[in-house]
């Protein structure tokens, strides 16, 4: 396994659930945002979250990881959008080969698919890896970014994630079942359509 740390970005404010947390959600009986974190540890690699640094949403999601041993950072800027959680999670991965970005709002994701994932990676790890859907038409999450992109990560700006890091970059494809590499449910709408569609 290579040397490589997985980011779980859980500093949003979850706006559009309109007053409910979407990480929160119960997926096969925990919280999604615990359920993720559960899974990311299974692999074996080092886990990192990033959490609001105040707020309403910082003491349930706390709740949510209670026992679990991964590094918490607390982002104090997470109002700047994504770009914080990812400056915050890269700075302290520190000189991993690899730092995957797991959404912690994508219920779809499995331990499989990270661990394949990995072991893609693992073959050129000079070069990014990010999950496709399954004939490959739309890039989506996962993304496993190289040592040589984690430094620009720690200076991003705004709410783009690491789409920016990423151009002009060789990316290998890396397709996962259906559509779940780009399944994340950010609406009360969302997760009542998926849980129908899934019986989960």
């Amino acid at each position: 396994m290579p040397d490589l740390a997985i980011l779980i970005p859980a500093a949003g404010a979850s706006r559009r659930m309109r007053g409910t947390d979407k990480l929160l959600e119960v997926v096969d009986g925990q919280p999604q945002l615990r359920r993720a974190t559960k899974m990311a540890m299974d692999t074996g690699a080092k886990v990192l979250v990033t959490l609001p640094g105040s707020g309403p949403l910082l003491p349930a999601r706390q709740s949510a990881l209670s026992g679990l041993r991964v590094a918490q950072i607390l982002v104090d800027d997470w109002h700047d959008g994504m770009a914080a959680s990812l400056r915050a999670g890269a700075v302290q991965a520190g000189l991993v080969e690899g730092l995957m970005i797991l959404l912690p709002d994508m219920p779809g994701i499995t331990r499989d698919d990270l661990e394949g994932m990995i072991a893609a990676f693992a073959t050129d790890p000079s070069r990014p890896l990010r999950a496709t859907t399954q004939g490959g038409q739309a890039a989506g999450h996962p993304v496993i970014f190289p040592r040589h992109l984690i430094q620009e990560l720690t200076v991003l700006t705004g709410d783009r994630g690491g789409q920016i890091v990423l151009e002009g970059e060789a990316i290998r494809a890396y397709p996962l079942p259906g559509n779940r590499a780009i399944e994340d449910l950010d609406t009360p709408e969302d997760w009542a359509e998926w849980r129908q569609r899934t019986g989960r």
